[in-house]
């Protein structure tokens, strides 16, 4: 039995569990309710630094970048830069031996200013801009994702001669309600072997294989093995009809990260395993040779290794009787309901508390209807203003993406490693909401 069990009164006045699943490897609490990362105390980094405030755990993205090439091997992994991107996390990717998917001119533009290896950089995107692909030309990457057969002919007029290309194709079957907006040309339309063919009837370009996107917060492997089962039957038909001899097939991301403990995570190992023995197998069947596996995640590479610093403004009762407590931030910072696919969860941090733990929802300072942090959590009945809530999970998406509604300003971005913090993007300030601003003189 645990000392809580034997004495309940104890129970409010000990910290939450950190679920390793959600929060950064790094995490551990210290005396006075403190959290600690990586050997940094959020409280003197939020009174350093302010709040809202984005925090990574250097070691955790390291970390999570080494599982996946263990699970995969060398050059199997690239990161998805839509995730979070900044020099210095593009750096650690780099040194941590990945390879890069970038979406934009914007991307490639960080990437090379990190020094980034182009020949490990691949650009996709669906509406790919002439400004996106003259960088990718200039720059020299390595791949180009073909995600449309109008692409196969703007790449066969610009791109350098011998540009090596993935097709995107959807392997399976477009829904009847039409609720797919995914690019790519399906394979049960016939489409992507139009642009197969297309693309082997360019002397510029070289096909070297498929690049696909399976979903988002995928948890069951079944969903990839239909995948693989219909792309090796596609490459079978393509080597048949057009000689088409394919190389690498990307899998994409979409793995499931866990955002509280409700949340199933993804089995990583087990997955590479499984992917490799229905590749290997099916393979077998169409008599192919066997290609590069790769996958493409960003989000399940930095969700966990990252969270937020929120101060409460104000606490309020709703008319349940449910406590609402209420951050300098929001929808701005955490576009949570939009694009997470689950729930975060948070804890009170930077002092202990013997009050009963009540249930609450967090919101932010927006007053709109969509601002909701955290639906449910437990917190103290003397929570107050002035208290810090550090909220799990947020290192995806939520740097790349966060806005200048009500022209708050978006938070820096700070990582932490052996015990020191660094800024890895600086807090925008008001000069510079008004920088560009042509009335205030900007350009």
């Amino acid at each position: 039995m645990t000392l809580a069990e034997i004495i309940p009164s104890l129970r409010a006045s000990l910290p939450p569990s950190l679920n390793g699943d959600v929060w950064p490897a790094g995490a551990r609490w210290a005396p006075h309710g403190d959290l600690v990362v990586a050997g940094v105390g959020l409280t003197d980094l939020a009174t350093a630094h302010g709040t809202p405030t984005y925090v990574v755990d250097e070691a955790d993205v390291r970390l999570r970048c080494r599982q996946y090439l263990a699970a995969f091997g060398a050059g199997r992994i690239a990161y998805t830069a839509k995730a979070l991107f900044s020099i210095g996390v593009a750096r650690w990717i780099a040194e941590e031996g990945l390879g890069l998917y970038v979406g934009s001119a914007g991307e490639l533009h960080v990437a090379r200013a990190a020094g980034f290896p182009m020949d490990r950089v691949v650009l996709y995107g669906s509406a790919k801009t002439p400004e996106d692909l003259d960088a990718a030309y200039a720059a020299g990457v390595g791949t180009i994702v073909v995600e449309s057969l109008s692409e196969v002919t703007r790449l066969a007029a610009t791109a350098p001669h011998g540009q090596q290309v993935l097709l995107r194709v959807l392997a399976g079957p477009e829904p009847a309600d039409g609720s797919d907006h995914r690019f790519g040309p399906r394979i049960c339309t016939g489409e992507a072997e139009t642009a197969v063919a297309r693309i082997a009837a360019q002397r510029g370009l070289r096909l070297a294989g498929f690049d696909c996107s399976v979903g988002h917060q995928v948890s069951r492997f079944s969903v990839y093995e239909r995948e693989v089962r219909r792309l090796v039957e596609f490459c079978a038909a393509m080597h048949s009809r057009h000689g088409v001899d394919v190389t690498r097939l990307n899998l994409g991301g979409g793995h499931a990260v866990a955002y509280s403990g409700a949340d199933l995570g993804f089995a990583l190992d087990a997955f590479a395993s499984r992917i490799r023995a229905v590749l290997h197998l099916e393979l077998g069947r169409h008599q192919l040779a066997e290609p590069a596996l790769t996958v493409s995640p960003g989000r399940a590479i930095v969700s966990r290794a990252g969270l937020t610093l929120y101060r409460i403004m104000s606490v309020i009762r709703g008319q349940d009787g449910r406590r609402v407590v209420a951050v300098d931030g929001g929808m701005t910072d955490c576009p949570t309901a939009a694009l997470c696919g689950g729930a975060h969860t948070a804890a009170l941090i930077g002092r202990a508390s013997r009050a009963d733990l009540e249930p609450a929802t967090v919101v932010g300072r927006h007053n709109d209807v969509d601002d909701v942090i955290v639906p449910t959590l437990q917190l103290p009945a003397d929570v107050h203003p002035g208290d810090l809530l550090a909220v799990a999970g947020t290192g995806a998406y939520h740097h790349c993406r966060a806005s200048n509604y009500h022209l708050v300003g978006r938070p820096a971005l700070l990582s932490v490693a052996d015990g020191q913090a660094r800024t890895l993007v600086r807090r925008e300030s008001l000069t510079d909401l008004l920088c560009r601003d042509a009335d205030h003189g900007g350009a």
